[in-house]
């Protein structure tokens, strides 16, 4: 497993391309911002080159060939430097381990070190003149800290030549961003085959060699669920010695944005940048500790209620099931594919390992390193999809580097592979008339036409995938996909893309076709484009929430969340609105008046409903202009007045909603809070917020909140004089204005009232507004004084009291003899 613990960066999802590795794998004769442009079309965005030749540019070999102590500074030497040149350079040096007859890396008088933001010039020292530096790798921008000066440890070099190719710095490093699809691009041989079909050039591989190891009983393994561990190939290695790696292996992996660590673990670490593949290094002896007994049983199970794991950052992981461990005897070692335990970590004392190369269920992995909040590099490769056919391979790349560069020998190794055979490739038919209906034309050497079946077999081919031709006439082929792409060429259109990608989108024709229709919202859209200026035209703010909430019970819990606050699905907008009106008031911005028009989801038996909804919170004060009038003190909104926003935003959509009181709500108040009609359809509740809710979460009483079905509104805005609006002729005559003033029992809601005398007022009644409501002396027990104001109007006379009289005593017998009402006036 690839282990950053001493490393000091972030994972990142990109990939940094050593041009140099990568020229040992393909013939690449490109400038990097050639070939990273070509990368870029082809969906590897690049994101940053790092000439790392600037870091030395002007700093040669030289030959230290006389030191003397400064006579002025204890601390500091004078040396005198061979840099090729006629005379010698006089050199002022603070290192201590400086001395003559070494070779050393100058930095002349002109030079720039970027990595310490220093030009050099002649300069004296302590009275010294000093014309150059002689460099650490830190001034060389290849290390953070460095004890003293870079000693070359090959003697005989020419003074004067340049240091770059002997420290690593003649490299250009590509940063490329990869797509969560492409897994192999994670790796230099994955890149490699990418830019050879890009560049028509051949792949070498890197040689590995056959490794003979005999498989006996010492090593055993165990699996419990074969499908998230498809393969497992552990070997032990014998006899290992630990040290600093050579500089070509620490040089590749700085350049890879890794820190060395030592040999065994960089060889690891070399591997999985090489062939993608993460491997993990086990101390023997220590495995042998945590089971119990010399002989090992490797075990590759679920985790089990309270286990715990301390891994290779120090940190004690509380398990769940849902995370895949590495057992030695049924003991936990290491999080699967994520990341070692330290119990078993290599160090200095190690001298023999156990070293494991093991396939994981993509899906499995992904949950077990959200399950901890651990991601590592190891579980980024193994999320997109490790390649099934090289495990083999990248095991035996490691092994004949350990016991190259370690002196280990290989003594045993033991297998548990469940994969697919490897004869039941997948295939997939593609059509070459799919593909030009599919990309159309494209700019070819000869003009405009259509991608030709050569191009597709060649660049298919470049792939790696190989092509049977099916029908000759209709040019369809059966394509073999190869083991390295499985994860994310499944369909016939990810082949087109393919073609497309490789054969470079910069080359499709530009032009529109010939008919095109002109774009239009639909209807939905139009609706809710409606609604949201309808809402703002009442004074009410647009709010956006995510659909994703801390669940408190109600919820519908996610199965895999990536966070605990985010780990359940809302089932309704009213819980967000009530959290945006709290966290106003806590930052001193006053109560909320906003909506919101989003999506919620609905649990049902066997599966879960996603619909619209339009919801909102009033508790503000709509008119902050006027608060002079009130010695600028909020006036608190009523429920009338909350309603009467509501009424307005009905009247603008010409709607006619009917109130019915409700109590099933229990954030709402179950005295003023109502359920919403429209045309015999429920359309949703309005209500004060509960008195309750309101001092658990320190908010004012006078906060009113409604939701909408959507659904509803939609169908019932799908009327032509709704869409558009066509105009109707107003009466140019004076309305007859009467009052109407009664008791009436307190269960019995207004709208109800509203309704019955709208019907028997008729044609002539055309506006009812309640003004007046009273409770308490004077008033019978039980029942309530509500006061009306009624007008009527014709559109042709000035009515006159013999033509109202008789329809207002109508209104008033209806109210007394279906309600009982008491009347006052």
């Amino acid at each position: 497993m690839f282990e950053r613990k001493k490393f000091v960066g972030i994972i990142q999802d990109s990939m940094r391309v050593s041009l140099n590795w990568l020229k040992e794998l393909v013939d690449v004769n490109l400038s990097p911002e050639k070939l990273g442009k070509i990368l870029t079309i082809a969906g590897f965005e690049l994101e940053a080159i790092e000439d790392l030749r600037a870091n030395a540019d002007g700093v040669v070999v030289g030959k230290v060939i006389k030191r003397d102590r400064h006579p002025n500074a204890d601390k500091l030497s004078v040396c005198v430097v061979d840099v090729g040149t006629e005379t010698p350079l006089n050199i002022v040096c603070g290192a201590a381990n400086v001395r003559a007859d070494i070779y050393v890396p100058v930095a002349t008088v002109g030079t720039y070190l970027p990595a310490i933001d220093l030009k050099l010039k002649r300069t004296k020292l302590r009275g010294e003149p000093s014309e150059g530096m002689i460099c650490s790798l830190t001034e060389l921008g290849l290390e953070t800290e460095s004890d003293g000066i870079y000693i070359f440890p090959t003697e005989n070099l020419q003074p004067g030549d340049d240091v770059r190719p002997l420290l690593g710095l003649d490299d250009v490093i590509l940063d490329l961003a990869t797509t969560a699809n492409r897994a192999d691009a994670l790796s230099m041989v994955g890149i490699a085959r990418e830019v050879a079909a890009l560049t028509d050039k051949t792949v070498r591989l890197p040689q590995i060699p056959e490794i003979d190891i005999s498989q006996n009983n010492s090593l055993s393994i165990e699996i419990e669920d074969k499908q998230a561990c498809p393969a497992y190939i552990g070997t032990v290695i014998e006899d290992v010695k630990l040290a600093g790696s050579p500089d070509w292996l620490r040089r590749r992996l700085q350049n890879a944005g890794v820190r060395p660590i030592n040999n065994v673990v960089d060889i690891t670490n070399y591997v999985l940048l090489e062939w993608g593949q993460p491997l993990h290094a086990f101390d023997r002896e220590k495995l042998q500790q945590v089971a119990g007994k010399s002989d090992l049983t490797i075990g590759v199970r679920f985790a089990k209620t309270q286990e715990t794991l301390k891994t290779l950052d120090d940190k004690e992981r509380s398990l769940s099931d849902r995370n895949l461990l590495i057992t030695a005897n049924d003991q936990p070692v290491a999080l699967a594919g994520v990341m070692g335990g330290a119990a078993t970590e290599v160090d200095n004392n190690t001298q023999n390992i156990v070293l494991e190369a093991a396939l994981f269920d993509p899906v499995t992995i992904r949950r077990s390193s959200r399950a901890v909040s651990l991601h590592s590099e190891a579980s980024t490769r193994y999320e997109r999809g490790v390649n099934q056919v090289e495990i083999d391979a990248a095991s035996n790349r490691a092994i004949s580097l350990l016991q190259e560069l370690t002196g280990g020998n290989a003594i045993a190794q033991t297998i548990a592979d469940n994969r697919v055979a490897s004869g039941s490739k997948s295939t997939i038919e593609l059509r070459l008339s799919r593909i030009h209906q599919v990309l159309g034309t494209v700019r070819a050497e000869n003009g405009s036409g259509y991608i030709e079946a050569t191009d597709v077999e060649s660049i298919l081919s470049a792939l790696g995938c190989k092509l049977e031709t099916v029908s000759e006439s209709e040019r369809v082929w059966r394509v073999t996909i190869p083991p390295y792409r499985y994860r994310d060429l499944e369909r016939e259109i990810d082949l087109i893309e393919e073609v497309a990608r490789l054969y470079g989108y910069d080359r499709f024709e530009d032009t529109l076709p010939a008919k095109t229709e002109p774009g239009y919202l639909s209807f939905e859209y139009y609706v809710k484009n409606k609604l949201r200026t309808t809402f703002r035209g009442v004074g009410l703010t647009e709010v956006v929430h995510y659909s994703l909430v801390k669940p408190t019970g109600k919820e519908i819990a996610l199965a895999n969340p990536l966070f605990a606050e985010y780990s359940a699905l809302r089932i309704d907008l009213l819980s967000g609105l009530i959290d945006a009106l709290a966290y106003n008031l806590s930052q001193g911005n006053g109560a909320l008046n906003g909506f919101e028009i989003e999506r919620v989801f609905v649990p049902t038996e066997n599966n879960l409903q996603e619909t619209d909804v339009v919801a909102g919170i009033m508790g503000g004060n709509l008119f902050s202009s006027g608060l002079w009038v009130t010695g600028g003190k909020e006036k608190p909104m009523t429920w009338y007045e909350a309603k009467g926003i509501l009424d307005n935003v009905f009247t603008n959509l010409g709607l006619s909603v009917a109130y019915q009181p409700e109590t099933n709500e229990d954030r709402l108040h179950p005295g003023r809070t109502a359920s919403l009609w429209l045309e015999g359809k429920s359309l949703g509740i309005f209500g004060q917020l509960h008195p309750q809710l309101g001092q658990q979460r320190d908010l004012p009483e006078e906060v009113y909140l409604f939701q909408l079905a959507f659904d509803v509104l939609l169908a019932a805005l799908e009327r032509e004089e709704l869409i558009t609006p066509k105009f109707q002729a107003y009466s140019t005559y004076p309305g007859a204005v009467r009052d109407l003033a009664f008791f009436a029992p307190m269960e019995l809601s207004v709208a109800a009232l509203e309704r019955a005398m709208s019907k028997a007022g008729g044609k002539l009644l055309q506006e009812i507004a309640i003004f007046d409501e009273y409770k308490g002396k004077n008033v019978p027990e039980g029942q309530r004084s509500l006061a009306f104001n009624l007008i009527y109007r014709a559109s042709d006379r000035t009515l006159s009291d013999k033509d109202v009289d008789p329809v207002h005593q109508k209104v008033r017998d209806t109210l007394v003899k279906k309600f009982d009402v008491t009347l006052r006036s």
